[in-house]
Order: structure tokens, then C-alpha cells, then sequence
């Protein structure tokens, strides 16, 4: 099955509903709740696991606040941050020199910035509901988030910058896209994801917007499901576990991966 369109998934399940023909997902009131419904569950299968696809580098956006020369905006597309880098190069240096910035927990952060002294010069107070105690004389090597938007960093090296600059940063993250209500809109799906998502959709409209239950898409629809689950990658290999067979056999190796389960990070 190739990629679909919204309308083309709309008259498939219009037709398998016995539904009047659309040339439009406009056309009628049942053909805007069947393209509604195609949409969550599109999301339903995107919210469920992070796809291969939707992982991305990009950049964070600093602040540029000197009250605040540690923090960084998240964007609001943003589902999951996998990795985040930044150029840690001294004036000196004549090559970038990205490091990777490790995710501390809240409390960890606190736990290891509040023994640091306020007296001494190389430390700042930046205030962020409570105040903060931030490095001024090197690199960042750890960050956080307490509100799920901002990143903070815990030091900055102010005879290099006087903030976190964007364009020193690197992150790898799983972006969250986006779905249009319009005729030829093709959602952001791999290609082998479009049979189980079609029956997933059919199955909601059928349950939803008939008030029936189809016993057959039902069936189709897990077994769609079943098969992406071994097939959900495309240019990385699957999840490797061990295969313990009878007691006594050696144990074999095996590719799987699984659908709609959150894959570690």
C-alpha cells in the first residue's frame, strides 16, 4: 500500500461504511467526522511510541537574557530531547569542540549547585522562582529542566560568552508533527505504518461513528499491528534480545522491535 492522503483514507472507510461517495472531505458532515477521526488516530499512533522518522538534530534557542545566561527555550514541537551537545572552544581554541551535556534530575541539580559559594567570584545567583548558584569560569557539563519549557545549564564561561549561544548547541530530539484537515495532506508516516493505520481509523469510525462493531477490521487491525511491530524501522537495526529456548539449547539472537511501545533512549 502506497501513503494515503486524507481523503483517500476518508473514502476508503466512507465506502467499507456504506457512506455516500465524496470528492471532498468537505462534502459532508460524515466525511468531516470520518477525516476527524482519521486525524487522533493518527496521533493516538504517533503519542505511542517515538517513531525512527521524527527524530531530528537541531539547535536550542538561548535566551540571550545576561539575567538568566544559562537558559534555553525548548521548542514547543519538541516530544522528547534524546542528546544535547555544546562547543565548549576557549578563545583559544582553533576547532569547535562539542561535548555532550549530561540530563540531571531537578533535585539533583539543586543537590549539586547549593554547595557552591555566592562569596567567591566565579559565582552568580540567577534567580528562577528560587535562586540558583551558576558557574561563570567554564563550560556547562550538566542541565535540567524544573518546568518541562527551559533548559538551565549549570555554568557558562564568561570570558568566552556572557550567555549560552545558540549557535554552539546541538540536540537530537523527537519532533512531534503536525496534521492538516485538507484534501491532499499525506500524514507523516512510513510507508509500512499506512495499512495499520488505515484499519486502526476504520476500526474508530465503524466503533464511533456507526455505533458498530466490525469484527473483521478489528482482526485486520491487529494483525496490521502485529506485522509493523517487526517492521518499524528503516534504516536502523531493531532491538536485539536473547531467544531462550528449551532448557539445555543455545540460546539463539533475534531482531525485533515493537510498534506502538516507547523505544529506549
Amino acid at each position: 500500500m502506497p501513503k494515503l492522503t486524507v481523503l483517500d483514507m476518508a473514502q476508503d472507510i466512507l465506502s467499507d461504511m456504506d457512506s455516500d461517495e465524496v470528492n471532498s472531505i468537505n462534502d459532508t458532515v460524515e466525511s468531516q467526522q470520518v477525516a476527524s477521526r482519521i486525524k487522533t488516530t493518527y496521533f493516538d499512533i504517533i503519542g505511542n511510541r517515538n517513531w525512527p522518522h521524527l527524530k531530528q538534530t537541531l539547535q536550542i534557542d538561548s535566551l540571550n537574557d545576561l539575567t538568566k545566561p544559562t537558559h534555553l527555550q525548548l521548542p514547543t514541537n519538541i516530544k522528547e530531547l534524546v542528546a544535547f551537545h555544546y562547543d565548549i572552544r576557549k578563545d583559544t581554541d582553533i576547532r569547535s569542540r562539542y561535548e555532550r551535556i549530561r540530563y540531571v534530575e531537578p533535585e539533583v541539580f539543586l543537590r549539586d549547585t547549593n554547595p557552591r559559594n555566592d562569596n567567591n567570584d566565579n559565582v552568580i545567583i540567577v534567580e528562577d522562582n528560587v535562586d540558583l548558584l551558576i558557574l561563570n569560569d567554564r563550560a556547562p557539563t550538566y542541565w535540567t529542566s524544573f518546568d518541562d519549557e527551559q533548559m538551565v545549564l549549570d555554568a557558562f564561561d564568561e570570558d568566552v560568552d556572557d550567555t549560552i549561544k545558540t549557535d554552539k548547541t546541538q540536540a537530537i530530539a523527537y519532533i512531534s508533527p503536525t496534521f492538516s484537515l485538507v484534501d491532499d495532506f499525506v500524514p507523516d508516516l512510513p510507508v509500512e505504518a499506512f495499512p495499520a493505520f488505515l484499519s486502526k481509523a476504520k476500526t474508530a469510525c465503524f466503533n464511533v461513528l456507526k455505533q458498530e462493531f466490525n469484527q473483521l477490521e478489528n482482526e485486520e487491525t491487529v494483525r496490521q499491528q502485529r506485522w509493523l511491530s517487526r517492521k518499524s524501522w528503516q534504516a536502523h537495526a531493531s532491538k536485539i534480545y536473547p531467544d531462550y529456548g528449551r532448557r539445555g539449547a543455545k540460546a539463539q539472537t533475534r531482531l525485533r522491535s515493537t510498534l506502538f511501545d516507547k523505544e529506549p533512549v
